[in-house]
C-alpha cells in the first residue's frame, strides 16, 4: 500500500455539544484531498483519540471510509497504552476496511525497549494490514530508540515510522540503517525538509489541514532538485508550523480550519480552545500565505 508523501493526521469534528459531527467529515475529507493529502490518519492523537470512546473511534473510521470513498488510503489510529485493547481495535478497524494502521507508542506506562518491541510486534502480528509506528516521546513519555525501530522494521507488515522525537542523531541512525522498503516520515511539520534530505518519504502533517498545497510545493521542489526554492518555502511555512503547536494540539489547527471556513468544532476537555489572540495570529499568517 502506497500512502504517498503527504499524510494528514486528521482532526475529529465535533458539534457544539462536543458530540461527534459525522456530517462535517465529508467536506473536511474533500478539502484535504483537493489540497494534496495522499492518505488520511483517522483517530490519531491529532484526532483526539485519548478522549474518544471505543465506539466513537469505530464510528470515525467508518465515516471516514465512506467520505473518502476509495480515493486515498485511510489509516486507522488504533494504538493505545494497552496491547490487548490495541489488538481488538485493530481487528475491528480492519473489518471496516481501512487500508493501514498507525500505532502510537504506549503513553504513561513507559515500557522498556523490549516491552515496546513486544507491544508493536503483537499488534502487527494480529493483522495483515501495513503498520506505521509513531514515535512522539514529548507526548507519550517514552522514546522508541533507533535500535528498537530497526528491529521492528524487520517485521514484514511494519512498513513505516512516523518520527517526531526531534533527535536528529537518532533519526540519522534510523535513516542510515533501515531497509530500503521501510519508510521514514517526519512526524513534525517543521522538520519535513531536513528529513527529506536524509531520505524520508514525506510527512504525517497537521498543518496540511490549511497549507497542504504549499507543503506539497515545498516537497516537490526538493525532489526536483530545486533545493533553494524548497528551503525558501520551508522558511516561509515555519511560522504556521510553529503556530499549530502554540497551545496543546489540535486546538490551533481546529481554529485555523475555522479561519478558512471549515467548521470542525472545538476540542474536548481537558484541552481548551485557542485564544482570541492565537486566532488573530493565525489569521495574519494565513493571510500572508494567501490561504484566506
Amino acid at each position: 500500500m502506497d500512502f504517498g508523501s503527504l499524510i494528514t493526521a486528521m482532526v475529529t469534528p465535533f458539534d457544539t455539544s462536543g458530540a461527534l459531527n459525522e456530517g462535517a467529515l465529508k467536506p473536511l475529507v474533500d478539502h484535504l484531498i483537493e489540497t494534496g493529502t495522499t492518505a488520511i490518519v483517522a483517530v490519531g492523537t491529532t484526532g483526539e483519540s485519548p478522549t474518544l470512546s471505543h465506539a466513537e473511534k469505530l464510528r470515525v473510521f467508518d465515516a471516514t471510509l465512506r467520505a473518502v470513498d476509495g480515493r486515498i488510503p485511510v489509516i486507522a489510529g488504533t494504538g493505545t497504552n494497552s496491547t490487548k485493547d490495541s489488538v481488538e481495535l485493530t481487528l475491528e478497524a480492519a473489518r471496516l476496511g481501512v487500508q493501514g494502521i498507525l500505532l502510537v507508542a504506549p503513553y504513561y506506562n513507559r515500557p522498556s525497549q523490549d516491552g515496546l518491541y513486544a507491544h508493536f510486534a503483537t499488534i502487527a502480528e494480529s493483522t495483515t494490514l501495513p503498520v506505521m509506528i509513531y514515535n512522539v516521546p514529548g507526548r507519550t513519555g517514552v522514546n522508541i530508540q533507533a535500535e528498537t525501530a530497526l528491529q521492528l522494521a524487520e517485521i514484514p507488515n511494519i512498513v513505516a515510522l512516523k518520527e517526531a522525537s526531534g533527535d536528529f542523531t537518532q533519526i540519522l541512525h534510523i535513516a542510515a540503517e533501515k531497509p530500503d522498503d521501510f519508510l521514514l516520515y517526519s512526524g513534525d511539520d517543521k522538520f519535513t525538509l531536513p528529513m527529506l534530505s536524509i531520505g524520508a518519504a514525506g510527512v504525517v502533517s497537521v498543518a496540511s489541514h490549511v497549507v497542504g498545497k504549499q507543503i506539497r510545493t515545498m516537497m516537490d521542489l526538493f525532489w526536483q532538485g530545486q533545493t533553494d526554492e524548497a528551503a525558501y518555502w520551508s522558511g516561509r511555512l515555519l511560522p504556521i508550523f510553529e503556530a499549530m503547536f502554540a497551545t496543546a494540539s489540535p486546538a490551533p489547527v481546529k481554529e485555523a480550519l475555522s479561519v478558512v471556513g471549515m467548521d470542525v468544532g472545538s476540542v474536548r476537555a481537558p484541552l481548551l480552545p485557542a485564544s482570541a489572540a492565537l486566532r488573530e495570529h493565525l489569521v495574519t499568517l494565513l493571510n500572508g500565505l494567501g490561504v484566506i
